[in-house]
């Protein structure tokens, strides 16, 4: 080949990368150019639900975009991160989840993904404190007595699934802290645990604060103790586990947005720049504290670095339990 016409086909060859590089650029400054997907990794009526659905929805007028909400509940959220996984990273397929992303990690011998390489970490959302409700005959007032009452007996209780920071809360005050027998009921989300709670199929839930918070306002359940460092608002008369005798215990459960590895940055900081907007809205605290959620915003990065500090010390909490997902 003569050097005038290599050279011709060379920069043709740089051009057409140019154009396209181009084209990519504005494909990605374009985004969102088609309705978005948020995959929750539990059932409806749960935590990662609850938010998950206010999020997308608020998300929609931001965007310019229909947000679809998907349930994919199954293996305490393993079912769903999964799928997103496996997704392609073009800013269409978004997971909704919650801590129980960073319990996995230890708590199953493989539970099929990452957290820290396979997803980038796009937002925290909200976190909420943990709920131990009973049957609404219950006797017992608050989880002090309840635990004198049953001193020495086997309890069974509920939670959102195996592995969820609920089941490793309810483990953690009944079995290591209270001494009893405690036998975990696991349910494919807060909704079935505190369905069953209510028809007395167990005595005991252990759930994440917002899907419980109605049904303990109507009486369909009966709060024992939160997880929270102090009483929160939406129950003020429900006292803390650390006024029922476990000073300092404190525990909760937090929802965030995760997409599949290599998903553009300039996608990343879009989404977050929005998701902050909506969580910092008067508006969306307000259906946040109603439902028994904090908002929580912050940058990728920060939410990167918080995942990692989460894992760390799920794991720990995993081996001094002994809590398997067998």
């Amino acid at each position: 080949m003569h050097r005038r016409s290599f050279g011709k086909v060379v920069a043709g060859v740089v051009t057409s990368l140019c154009v396209l590089s181009q084209y990519a650029v504005a494909q990605t400054t374009a985004w969102p150019q088609r309705p978005i997907k948020f995959v929750v990794s539990f059932a409806p009526g749960g935590p990662a639900d609850i938010v998950g659905r206010l999020l997308g929805q608020a998300l929609q007028d931001k965007l310019g975009q229909s947000v679809v909400v998907e349930n994919r509940a199954g293996a305490g959220g393993n079912i769903a991160a999964r799928f997103v996984a496996k997704e392609a990273a073009d800013g269409y397929t978004f997971l909704v989840t919650t801590s129980s992303m960073a319990v996995n990690q230890t708590l199953y011998k493989e539970p099929g993904y990452d957290a820290l390489r396979d997803f980038v970490a796009v937002g925290l959302v909200a976190s909420s404190p943990n709920i131990l409700v009973a049957q609404p005959n219950e006797p017992a007032n608050d989880l002090k007595e309840y635990l004198r009452l049953n001193k020495g007996k086997s309890i069974s209780y509920g939670s959102a699934g195996i592995g969820s920071t609920p089941h490793l809360t309810g483990d953690h005050i009944l079995r290591v802290l209270a001494g009893n027998d405690a036998v975990h009921i696991p349910f494919q989300g807060a909704s079935p645990a505190l369905a069953a709670t209510m028809a007395n199929q167990v005595p005991l839930a252990s759930v994440a604060l917002p899907p419980a918070v109605p049904l303990v306002k109507t009486g369909k359940v009966k709060a024992l103790a939160v997880t929270s460092s102090k009483r929160i608002d939406a129950l003020p008369n429900v006292p803390t586990v650390a006024e029922s005798g476990f000073a300092d215990f404190e525990d909760y459960t937090w929802v965030g947005v995760f997409a599949p590895q290599k998903l553009p940055p300039e996608i990343t900081q879009k989404l977050n720049a929005a998701i902050n907007e909506v969580v910092k809205s008067a508006s969306f605290k307000e259906k946040l504290d109603a439902a028994g959620f904090e908002a929580q915003p912050g940058t990728p990065q920060h939410f990167a670095d918080y995942l990692k500090r989460e894992v760390a010390k799920w794991g720990r909490i995993v081996k001094e339990t002994g809590v398997t997902a067998q």
